[in-house]
């Protein structure tokens, strides 16, 4: 479980920034089911997606996520897995192969969002963002998550919890110059092997 709680490069819990948010959406009296709950929601509507108000900066840090106030899922899974990891709360990543049109015409992407650790199980939560057709929520039972897997597209989620960002995914945003890097840049194929299998 310590890899899941671990501090790297996008995910700086100890940053001021995230330190800060983290004493602004976390009363001492409140239980880890709750601040998930509350970090969730902060991410999924406080921090739009950048695609969704054609953001002009790319981030990938948890702590640029919040200075810029944008991200896309990537970005965002850093920035709630940081909130979480600086309480103490196991948080891991989870991947989707899915289009990036609204059929195959466009080829694939991964998607990402996050695993929490509560009450002595994984549970998933995507705080991608919403919008029309998109709709996802906190739930302690089966997740809710921003997109389903439609196999006659060759969607499919990843098995398995990941520790760390995806690696590549997270050099393509640090070049980036744009969203339209970001559209050409986004890899299909995951660079990293999970920490927990399923």
């Amino acid at each position: 479980m310590d890899a899941f709680l671990k501090e790297c490069t996008y995910v700086d819990f100890h940053s001021d920034s995230v330190r800060r948010k983290a004493d602004e959406l976390f009363p001492s009296c409140m239980d880890d089911v709750d601040k998930a709950r509350v970090a969730f929601e902060f991410v999924r509507d406080g921090i739009p997606h950048s695609f969704d108000i054609r953001a002009e900066r790319v981030t990938a840090r948890a702590s640029d996520v919040l200075r810029y106030g944008t991200g896309i899922c990537h970005a965002k899974a850093n920035l709630l897995a940081a909130l979480l990891r600086s309480q103490g709360i196991p948080a891991g990543f989870c991947f989707q192969h899915i289009t990036l049109a609204d059929d195959d015409r466009r080829g694939y992407c991964l998607h990402g969002y996050n695993a929490v650790f509560l009450q002595g199980r994984w549970i998933r939560v995507d705080a991608r963002g919403n919008r029309t057709g998109i709709n996802a929520r906190f739930s302690l039972g089966e997740p809710v998550l921003a997109f389903e897997n439609r196999p006659q597209y060759d969607e499919y989620a990843f098995p398995g919890i990941f520790a760390v960002p995806d690696t590549v995914t997270m050099e393509m945003l640090d070049r980036a110059g744009s969203l339209l890097d970001v559209v050409f840049g986004l890899p299909d194929k995951l660079s990293v092997q999970p920490a927990v299998t399923e």
